[in-house]
């Protein structure tokens, strides 16, 4: 399968995001994937291979948000938030030439995906919703909160893998040996001869200072937006952020949303495994 296209797109306050693509020549709708909190476009180097190539040949794009990747850190932090991320998903497909796109936004990639309904809903042709919704589980939060601040820095590609494999293995207990290995060389990058994940520290650090002790506000009146649009939630089996009870309501909002679940995984799902791509792919190309 080919490599992606990786390129550097400078949005209006003097940023460079780092974005990757892969089947620049296929016609259509591109595809334009939205990361998670403190994820890459390496999230979706896989699926992206799969969709790119036969019997779908989408182009599809992968933007790491501000801060994550290989993307500039911003030097004002206060400005990582899901309006100003949202901002920049459009100068990116404005300098690309994308007028409309197929969105999958995985956790707060589709938090963003619900503010671009509100601002730009004649950008998005269709979306699907990776272990997101318009309710969010204080127990899956307090979970993110707990493992950005205690998972130990890795001597190693093969230590990263093992300590990721413990964090989280109980909720994965779909994933091999090489699939923890793949998300390792996705989350950490040797920078001065040391593995550091790679995003800006302060990122986790506005996270973990986020106060949890009351229900955040939902976001129904945006799905109700996004709803307009053919849907798919994909939810973890074991997922604690997105309850099976809200993608249930989802789908009873959304006349043409489907639900698919990631057997033997929870937050958030790896699309590529276990037939979850061919199924994104057969959703897209209806």
């Amino acid at each position: 399968m080919a490599e992606g296209k990786d390129r550097y797109i400078t949005v209006p306050d003097g940023l460079a995001l780092h974005v990757r693509s892969h089947g620049d020549g296929n016609p259509g709708t591109p595809v334009v994937c939205l990361p998670g909190l403190t994820r890459n476009v390496l999230d979706f180097e896989e699926l992206a291979r799969i969709l790119s190539a036969p019997p779908y040949r989408r182009r599809v794009v992968a933007i790491s948000s501000r801060g994550r990747g290989l993307s500039d850190r911003d030097p004002q932090p206060e400005r990582y938030t899901v309006p100003v991320e949202a901002g920049d998903v459009i100068s990116v497909l404005d300098e690309l030439g994308i007028r409309h796109a197929a969105f999958i936004g995985t956790s707060r990639g589709g938090l963003i995906l619900h503010i671009l309904a509100m601002t730009h809903l004649e950008r998005i042709e269709m979306v699907v919703l990776n272990d997101i919704g318009p309710v969010l589980e204080i127990e899956g939060l307090r979970q993110i909160q707990s493992y950005l601040g205690s998972r130990p820095t890795p001597a190693s590609y093969q230590q990263a893998a093992e300590i990721l494999e413990a964090t989280h293995g109980a909720e994965f207990p779909a994933l091999s040996a090489e699939d923890w290995a793949t998300m390792a060389q996705a989350l950490y990058r040797e920078i001065d001869g040391s593995l550091t994940a790679d995003f800006d520290r302060a990122i986790a650090e506005q996270f973990r200072a986020a106060d949890l002790s009351q229900p955040l506000p939902d976001l129904w009146a945006q799905f109700a937006l996004l709803a307009e649009k053919p849907v798919m939630v994909v939810r973890g089996e074991n997922s604690r952020l997105l309850s099976r009870e809200t993608a249930e309501e989802m789908a009873k909002r959304a006349p043409r949303c489907v639900i698919a679940e990631a057997k033997g995984q929870g937050h958030a799902p790896l699309l590529h495994l276990d037939g979850l791509a061919e199924t994104i792919g057969a959703f897209l190309q209806e």
